[in-house]
């Protein structure tokens, strides 16, 4: 499933038009982007929980010429799902 796909089944659902659905889920997205930065995690009773994750910075080694190269630290966004979702699946 892609964006535009969860656009159509919000459509279809809340009987509305793809212009207000599409608005809908960017509405939600944006919601959990903000969440994400200004508390570190997001959770959907029911669904699943994301949270921030923050990376240590590192070392790692080029594969072409094995030159040891620094890797900066980083964040990135995990996901855990609930024992509902977990179940239905």
């Amino acid at each position: 499933m892609n964006k535009a796909d969860l656009i159509e089944i919000v459509r279809e659902t809340a009987g509305s038009t793809k212009a207000a659905a599409g608005e809908a889920v960017d509405a939600i997205f944006e919601a959990m982007a903000k969440s994400l930065k200004k508390d570190g995690s997001f959770t959907i009773v029911g669904f699943g929980t994301f949270k921030v994750s923050k990376r240590a910075a590192r070392k790692g080694r080029n594969p072409q010429t094995g030159e040891t190269i620094k890797i900066a630290a980083s964040k990135s966004v995990r996901f855990k799902a609930s024992t509902q979702l977990k179940g239905r699946l």
